[in-house]
């Protein structure tokens, strides 16, 4: 028998045990704010809400699957690196111009070819109308910097700052006549219209894929986030001429979500690296102040450019200079852009993991499936939050699903010293003595012929982590396999480049011990299976909850730490998973039989 196969056995004796000890918690604090509202959004919902969603469902299956996957397909023939640098290129030739509430397309279009050939162009609302708009060349940005004025206010109280942030003037008046232009979704859609799009589907697999397409960034939303990059670059380019600011996390490493923050790291190697030329005989330096110490430069450059943004940088607010943290950082919102930012320098090491799991990403679908749909219910369960804290984070949910993909007999991903193997020359990466060297090449990399479904990856996740012996295990994925836990703390993930570190040394016990008891309830779910098959007799109106969407429903786990509900005697967990199901039955009863009596009335 196979160590998945023992796992998986055991894991089933152990939930059934645990289960019917939990306390109910029912905290579902993302979404779902009672049990009451569940029941209503899955059989009955609200007319409001019915309205909401016959613009929003539309919306969603718009964009899922379509340009986004051209663009999966198109980055899987370039690495990392290069396509980083085409968007950030395209960024530096784009403006982002904010527009009245009603104007003429086709004319302001017009206008703006007046300066160059216009590539691309969307509109999207955050704070007002917003359009952004990409030229050919960047002659193009000069030669409409030049006819743009600054607003004719008293000299002391406007600063001359001339971005490729704009504002239309539109002359006359704006009649209701004038026809708006087909805003881009830019904020994520809510898991009740989520959940309304995965009740349509045939199959587990086809809920995790759509669930990917309709929470995944989308082309216009990632050259969004690359122009805010590029508009701040402006700002520290001030200081630093040849400095770069570039997005790493999930901006860039294929799992980011809409709405997701971003972080951005003030790049100045290429400033050492442009500089460092050899030469015979007679030469210059530059004369520089040194600090006492990188980090002391670091924080001095991050005040400087965080006060520089929080004075001068157009539609930045709340700065804030958290400069005493492990890895210091500016943090601000960016209003035009609805984006909220964190800014560090030089964290090259965060820009590599973001290329391994750009990496992991590409290699197979199913990875990128099983990230969203881990994290999406995650989230909902509030094992992940938004607030700092000893939450897990998505950083190492993410690492968690890679590990347990390694696991898989045959695998599906390699470990991350594989990936160093197939590394050519031009990849050797060495960052602050941490060998950071991988592949950049994805036709180097040979995988095993893996055919498990996305349902039984799904599953099995559950399973491999509720018996995971945390407390003496720690997840590795450079080697791939479980290893001895080098310190005391809840749970032990190792920095896939900088070994002695901890990823998730913020994680404490209980919040640990939820996540394995959820995982323990969702592999016994998955066990029991009536909940996870739609029934074909079901219309689409009084369909229950089936699937993944049966994951997403409030846990009957314990609430860790309310000591009140441990004194209380709770009935077995499948009593009270049976007993919900037939409350929303009989609800979903009466909810059709009221409407087949308001209309046999009418």
């Amino acid at each position: 028998m196979s160590i998945h196969s023992h796992r998986r056995a055991s894991v089933y004796a152990c939930a059934r045990l645990k289960l019917t000890m939990a306390a109910s918690f029912g905290v579902c604090r993302l979404r779902f704010r009672s049990l009451r509202r569940v029941e209503r959004f899955f059989i009955g919902l609200e007319s409001q809400t019915q309205r909401r969603l016959t613009s929003t469902i539309p919306a969603i299956k718009a964009h899922a699957g379509k340009d986004t996957a051209k663009a999966v397909k198109k980055a899987n023939d370039k690495t990392f690196r290069a396509i980083q640098e085409e968007r950030r290129e395209r960024a530096e030739r784009s403006v982002l111009i904010s527009c009245p509430p009603r104007f003429n397309e086709k004319k302001f279009l017009d206008y703006l070819s007046n300066h160059g050939t216009i590539n691309k162009h969307f509109f999207y609302s955050s704070y007002g109308a917003y359009a952004v708009v990409e030229f050919s060349s960047k002659e193009s940005i000069t030669s409409l910097k030049e006819k743009t004025n600054i607003p004719a206010v008293e000299h002391e109280a406007a600063v001359p700052f001339k971005s490729r942030l704009l504002s239309l003037k539109w002359p006359g008046s704006q009649s209701n006549n004038q026809s708006m232009p087909n805003f881009q979704e830019q904020s994520p859609p809510s898991i009740g219209d989520i959940t309304k799009l995965l009740l349509e589907k045939d199959s587990v697999d086809e809920q995790l894929i759509c669930l990917t397409e309709a929470l995944q960034i989308t082309e216009e939303n990632i050259s969004l986030r690359f122009l805010v990059c590029s508009l701040l670059g402006d700002i520290a380019g001030a200081y630093f001429p040849e400095c770069i600011i570039r997005p790493f996390g999930s901006t860039v490493n294929s799992f980011g979500k809409l709405g997701c923050d971003v972080d951005m790291i003030l790049d100045l190697d290429g400033i050492y690296a442009k500089s460092q030329k050899k030469a015979s005989g007679l030469s210059l330096e530059y004369q520089v102040k040194r600090g006492a110490s990188e980090r002391a430069v670091t924080q001095s450059i991050l005040s400087v450019i965080g006060k520089c943004v929080d004075q001068f940088g157009p539609g930045c607010v709340g700065v804030q200079n958290i400069l005493q943290a492990r890895c210091p950082l500016v943090r601000f919102s960016h209003q035009p852009s609805g984006f909220q930012c964190d800014l560090t320098a030089n964290n090259r090491v965060a820009m590599k993991s973001s290329e391994l799991l750009f990496l992991y990403g590409q290699l197979d679908p199913r990875v990128r499936h099983l990230v969203f749909s881990v994290r999406c219910w995650a989230r909902v369960h509030s094992i992940t939050s938004s607030i700092p804290g000893a939450w897990i984070t998505n950083f190492s949910l993410t690492v968690m699903v890679v590990f347990f993909l390694q696991q898989r007999s045959p695998p599906i991903l390699p470990t991350l010293d594989r990936l160093k193997e197939l590394a050519g020359p031009s990849d050797k990466c060495v960052i602050e003595g941490n060998d950071c060297t991988i592949v950049s090449d994805l036709s180097k990399i040979a995988l095993q012929n893996n055919t498990d479904t996305l349902a039984t990856l799904l599953q099995e996740f559950f399973e491999f982590y509720g018996n995971f012996p945390f407390n003496k295990a720690s997840i590795n994925i450079r080697k791939g396999k479980e290893q001895t836990k080098p310190e005391t703390t809840a749970l032990y993930i190792q920095n896939p480049f900088e070994t002695t570190l901890n990823v998730s040394k913020n994680v404490n016990a209980t919040q640990l011990e939820r996540f394995v008891k959820l995982c323990q309830e969702s592999a016994w779910l998955f066990q029991k299976g009536d909940i996870l098959n739609r029934s074909s007799s079901e219309s689409a109106e009084s369909v229950l909850p089936w699937g993944f969407t049966a994951l997403l429903l409030p846990s009957v786990t314990s609430g860790a730490g309310v000591k009140s509900r441990r004194k209380r005697k709770l009935e077995p967990a499948s009593s009270r998973i049976k007993n919900l199901l037939d409350s929303l039955k009989i609800k979903g009863a009466e909810t059709v039989s009221k409407k087949g009596s308001a209309n046999s009335s009418r």
